[in-house]
């Protein structure tokens, strides 16, 4: 989700969260997956693009389709 080589470690990502899943540790950017609600705050404000929400590894049902759809 953070490329560690892109992150400037300016933590534009961790003021703009509004659920504070994302934190700097070691100066680098690091998102709490169970935390995030992937709503793309962070993608969109960080200023190097170090963010890809695309590539979140998700380890809950968030992404998996609502009953309703199965229908």
């Amino acid at each position: 989700m953070v490329d560690q080589k892109k992150c400037i470690g300016c933590g534009a990502c961790a003021s703009i969260c509004p659920v504070g899943a994302i934190k700097l540790i070691d100066g680098k950017a690091k998102i709490d997956t169970k935390k995030c609600i992937r709503c793309g705050s962070c993608q969109s404000f960080c200023p190097v693009e170090a963010i890809d929400l695309s590539k979140a590894v998700d380890n809950d049902d968030a992404q998996k389709p609502a009953e309703k759809d199965k229908k």
